[in-house]
């Protein structure tokens, strides 16, 4: 039985009678709103407790120290205090981004975002594994079930599927990650939405350089400029990234490149340039380990990836083009336009027996991809009300390729052609959004969104009994999402949401058949998902923060992994899926110096029926029941900044029969740094050390790995040193 919040011994009115309302509201709520039972979750009176602490916060706080609104932009598509929203959405600013971190990854300050799970395979042939309340995490290759967006521009194709890899940590100034109802606002594969937003060059100009060594013979040389020349605000930024790889067999190199203008056309027009570009040259994959494996050697690379020396390039070149244009005071006229090329050439280790099959792709994907879009969208602001309504187009056109990775008795080089098809994918979406502030208490939230993906795959390869494997579907679906807050108090919301999300299969998925056979997997169909939300929001000071989040997602016709093998993976729809969990995010400065943040995650995700490898009651693979993250940092002057990081997780299972999983693990993290002005010159050093205690531990597993090679080992105590030097001209 769910238990009851006790009554407060209370009998006075103002703040109180809030928290009492707000304690018996939940008493009476539908049941996937109230608390959990300490025997599931531990946490039978977290909403009493924070109720209580974040009063008492109040009544310590400093009254004249007005608080600063945190202003996001992806929730409404135009800027609003996250505060009022109701909706779960954190923000990454530049100094948690570049402050004391490698500026490679979005594992590095992902991780500190509750219902957020990214994190680094010390593999880069592989792209991070990230998901969100669940959602993304099955991926084999590239990021699903998470809109992605890098200063407007989509880095989600129309098929759902998205890559990070070009994303310039370096050059971000700001990172805003959505999670729950709202996000179906974004169309197919919102499970979540992570949006980049490069900094804003200052008057006059900038010049930076950013060098770094670290473990694992990792390096990274950066350079960065940015102005503000009148009308003209420009950005460049780039950088290149080396290392031998903390396994066997995963050296990796990255060169990138991002670049802004923004003009000032008129007294009511701006046009945005942005454009980027990404190298990776034949980066090493050491694939995964059997949990034997791991346990005697974690830095060692599967025998296989050795055999058939398996390795990927990925090149991608993107410029976007955004232009705004005042009508006047209330309506203003945004159109983004965009396209891109990207190319991959991955060697997995399929061995040569099973390609031996006149239907068999072969064992190497050669991808050329060619991506475009346009979304256009028009705003009417009036006193109390905003809205948005939109159109976006997008669409691919890839011709994958696929070729033996065998010459002969030669492993591990291209052989002879067996797959060739140009597959196109489009997706039309309308939408409109609309926020409503009626009185400075009530804000409400509303939109809906028609999304349609059509998929045609054309099938040039033909040869003796491979026949003709040319086929099209269609996926369509209306996602509607809507939501209140109200204030309690000045500094103290309740709020809660809803929506309907969908997510159609990505090219990868479609790609091949789990029964073996030539031909896209088009049986594949959309999963369709239906996500509640409640929760509390809290601010005091200039710098307290206090967000719970209760939520509860239910999925129909999930899409699942099938099988595993060499790297190649197969999908099938394992019927309905449940994902319920608690998120809680506080953060405050106190006196000498002293900051603290920590964000927990509660996650219970399960399937509900008993479909091919999936069984009723099991844990989604890839999730973990819990995560607590926390940072303490000290900043006794300007000088100065000495950081303690820690994370503690539950254990991953790796696979739907949960017979395997990841250990549960602890670690902490330290950095250092110190930052001295000259004139014009600032120069930033900083030493960070990761995994103090050297702790043996899992960072990802691969879901359902055919042979049981689940595990992508993280590695032990492992350092970095960086300096930064910043011109002022």
């Amino acid at each position: 039985m769910t238990p009851r919040l006790p009554a407060l011994p209370l009998a006075c009115d103002g703040p109180v009678t809030d928290i009492r309302f707000m304690a018996d509201f939940l008493n009476h709520a539908p049941r996937f709103l109230r608390p959990v039972s300490c025997a599931r979750h531990g946490c039978s009176a977290l909403w009493l407790l924070l109720l209580t602490a974040t009063t008492t916060a109040f009544s310590q706080a400093p009254t004249d120290a007005p608080e600063v609104p945190r202003i996001v932009v992806s929730a409404t598509r135009s800027a609003q205090s996250d505060f009022q929203l109701p909706v779960s959405i954190d923000l990454i600013t530049r100094e948690d981004i570049q402050g004391t971190h490698a500026q490679v990854q979005l594992s590095e300050v992902l991780g500190s975002v509750p219902g957020v799970r990214a994190q680094s395979r010390q593999n880069h042939a592989q792209d991070l594994q990230i998901s969100s309340r669940g959602f993304g995490a099955r991926a084999s290759f590239g990021v699903r079930g998470i809109r992605l967006y890098s200063d407007g521009i989509p880095a989600t194709m129309p098929d759902g599927q998205g890559q990070v890899s070009h994303f310039d940590l370096g050059s971000a100034e700001r990172i805003e990650v959505m999670r729950g109802p709202f996000s179906v606002l974004y169309g197919n594969a919102a499970g979540g939405v992570i949006a980049l937003t490069s900094e804003e060059g200052s008057a006059g100009t900038q010049l930076s350089t950013n060098v770094q060594s670290g473990s694992f013979g990792s390096r990274r040389l950066a350079f960065k400029a940015s102005g503000d020349r009148g009308n003209l605000n420009y950005l460049l930024s780039a950088s290149r990234f080396d290392s031998d790889g903390y396994r066997t067999h995963s050296r990796a190199r990255r060169d990138t490149l991002n670049a802004r203008l923004r003009l000032v056309t008129g007294a009511d027009s701006t046009l945005t340039l942005v454009g980027n570009s990404l190298d990776m040259p034949d980066s090493q994959d050491p694939q995964g380990l059997t949990e034997a494996q791991w346990r005697a050697n974690p830095k060692q690379a599967a025998p296989s990836a050795l055999t058939y020396n398996t390795r990927k390039s990925n090149t991608q070149q993107q410029l976007g083009l955004n232009w705004q244009y005042a009508l006047s005071t209330q309506h203003q006229l945004q159109v983004t336009t965009w396209g891109g090329q990207r190319t991959v050439r991955q060697y997995q280790s399929i061995p040569v027996g099973p390609q031996n099959n006149a239907g068999h792709p072969g064992g190497i994907i050669d991808l050329d991809r060619d991506y475009s879009g346009i979304d256009g969208r028009w705003t009417w602001k009036l006193a109390t009300l905003e809205t948005t309504l939109g159109v976006s187009f997008e669409q691919q056109s890839e011709r994958r390729r696929g070729y033996e990775n065998f010459i002969g008795t030669t492993l591990g080089v291209r052989g002879a052609l067996r797959r060739d098809e140009i597959n196109r994918i489009q997706s039309r979406d309308t939408y409109l959004q609309t926020v409503w502030t009626p009185t400075a208490n009530w804000q409400m939230l509303a939109g809906v969104r028609r999304s349609e993906v059509r998929v045609n795959s054309r099938d040039h390869y033909i040869v003796g009994t491979n026949r003709d494997d040319s086929g099209r579907t269609q996926y369509t679906a209306t996602t509607p999402a809507w939501g209140v807050s109200y204030a309690l108090m000045p500094h103290l919301r309740a709020y809660l949401a809803w929506g309907q999300g969908f997510e159609s299969p990505t090219s990868n998925e479609l790609a091949y058949r789990p029964d073996g056979n030539a031909g896209m997997n088009l049986a594949l169909g959309s999963a369709q998902s239906r996500h509640r939300e409640a929760g509390l929001k809290a601010q005091w000071g200039r710098h307290g923060h206090l967000t719970l989040a209760r939520f509860a997602v239910d999925t129909a016709d999930e899409i699942g992994a099938f099988g595993n093998v060499g790297g190649r993976a197969t999908f099938q729809n394992v019927g309905k899926t449940e994902r319920r969990g608690w998120e809680v995010s506080y953060s405050d400065r106190y006196a000498g110096g002293l900051f603290a943040q920590w964000a927990w995650t509660l996650l219970d995700a399960r399937y509900r029926d008993t479909t091919g490898t999936a069984t009723a009651g099991n844990v989604l693979p890839g999730t973990a029941h819990s995560a607590l993250v926390g940072e303490l940092a000290w900043v006794p002057a300007e000088r100065w900044r000495l950081t303690l990081e820690g994370r503690r997780e539950a254990k991953l299972w790796a696979n739907d029969a949960n017979t395997a999983a990841a250990p549960a693990y602890a670690i902490a993290n330290l950095s250092l740094r110190y930052t001295h002005k000259i004139g014009e010159l600032t120069l930033q050093p900083f030493v960070r050390i990761d995994n103090l205690t050297d702790t043996r531990y899992v960072g990802s597993v691969i879901v359902n790995e055919s042979n049981a090679r689940y595990f992508e080992p993280a590695p032990g105590r492992n350092h970095l040193i960086c300096a930064n030097l910043r011109w002022e001209l």
